[in-house]
C-alpha cells in the first residue's frame, strides 16, 4: 500500500527532508488496523519536535539538523503499551517508521 500520500501534506514547511518514506511491517500493520496514525508524528519529526527524548538525545537530534552530519531520531509514546520511532538518515535519504523491537 503506498503511505506517501497521507504524508504529502503533513507539515507544510518541514525543517529537513524525509527522502523515501518507509514503515515496518508492523506500523504497516497497526495502520491497516486502524490502530495508529502516524501523521501526527511524522508532522512532529520534520517539525524538529523529537518527542520522549531525554535532553542529551534532543541536543543531539538539534546538533544533527543544524549539522547534516548525523541521523535524526525521535520517540513518541502513542499508548501506554505503544511506543513509535521515526528516524531519518543521516544523508536525509530515507526515513523510516518503525516498533522498537523492529530495530
Amino acid at each position: 500500500m503506498a503511505y506517501e500520500a497521507l504524508f504529502n501534506s503533513v507539515v507544510p514547511q518541514p525543517r529537513f527532508l524525509t527522502g523515501q518514506l518507509v514503515m515496518t511491517g508492523g506500523v504497516d500493520e497497526l495502520v491497516r488496523e486502524g490502530r495508529l496514525n502516524p501523521g501526527p508524528y511524522l508532522a512532529r519529526h520534520l517539525g524538529a519536535d523529537w518527542g520522549d527524548l531525554d535532553d542529551s538525545d534532543w541536543q543531539s537530534n538539534d546538533t544533527a539538523l543544524r549539522t547534516g552530519e548525523d541521523r535524526l531520531f525521535s520517540s513518541y509514546q502513542v499508548e501506554p503499551d505503544l511506543k513509535l520511532w521515526i528516524i531519518t538518515e543521516w544523508d536525509r535519504s530515507v526515513t523510516t517508521l518503525l516498533l522498537p523491537d523492529e530495530y
